[in-house]
């Protein structure tokens, strides 16, 4: 149940790239790179301006999604990630599900959702492995 207004900020790739969502040019990197912090300050900004109102501002950071987008890539692409696996699109709207029905006490807050790429490079902490 939606307890209050929430805003999501979602980055859709394909709108950088005319709809293909092709990163393989590199004259696209910059602005796409560009586009994903901005909205991180954009999602909180927009968090403290619109706290007095109610309304919640929040942003969602997926990593590698099997998507069209990423449709030509196989699965050595996620192999050096924590979780060595593509996220699946179902993920990312539970993800934004929690944000919009649960969450409801966090604004200005970025969910990040790449199997663990922000946390660094996989490494065994227990000796027995």
């Amino acid at each position: 149940m939606l307890r209050d207004p929430l805003i999501l900020a979602l980055l859709v790739a394909a709108a950088l790239t005319g709809g293909t969502g092709d990163l393989s040019d590199a004259s696209v990197i910059s602005a796409y790179v560009a586009s994903k912090w901005g909205l991180r300050g954009l999602t909180k900004a927009a968090a403290l301006e619109l706290a007095p109102d109610g309304t919640r501002v929040c942003s969602v950071h997926p990593g590698a999604v099997r998507t069209g987008m990423t449709a030509d890539f196989d699965d050595s692409f996620t192999a050096a990630q924590p979780l060595p696996r593509f996220g699946e699109p179902e993920e990312v709207a539970r993800m934004v599900l929690f944000m919009a029905a649960d969450a409801t006490y966090s604004t200005g807050t970025e969910f990040i959702l790449d199997g663990g790429v922000t946390a660094g490079p996989p490494t065994t902490l227990r000796p027995d492995h």
